[in-house]
């Protein structure tokens, strides 16, 4: 079994370069942990803002799940049905 790879997003939140980065890491893995550190937000609400801009930004390929403040997001091979 694959490794997670782990990220993890402050104070500045979600900037180009994180984005690019995430992005690297999905080349060639499928599933990324993304934790959100008190510096960047301690409000539930917002986290799933951040999770749902990141979504938005990746594409159709990818869906998230919150579990505290930390964002597991994992790659498809086909868009996910709505």
């Amino acid at each position: 079994m694959k490794q997670v790879k782990k990220l993890q997003i402050g104070k500045n939140g979600l900037t180009e370069s994180v984005i690019n980065q995430i992005k690297k890491i999905f080349e060639d893995s499928e599933r990324l942990r993304i934790s959100l550190l008190k510096s960047s937000t301690r409000d539930k609400e917002e986290a799933k803002a951040i999770a749902d801009n990141l979504m938005t930004l990746l594409g159709e390929k990818y869906t998230y799940k919150i579990i505290g403040y930390t964002l597991i997001i994992q790659k498809w091979r086909k868009p996910k049905k709505k």
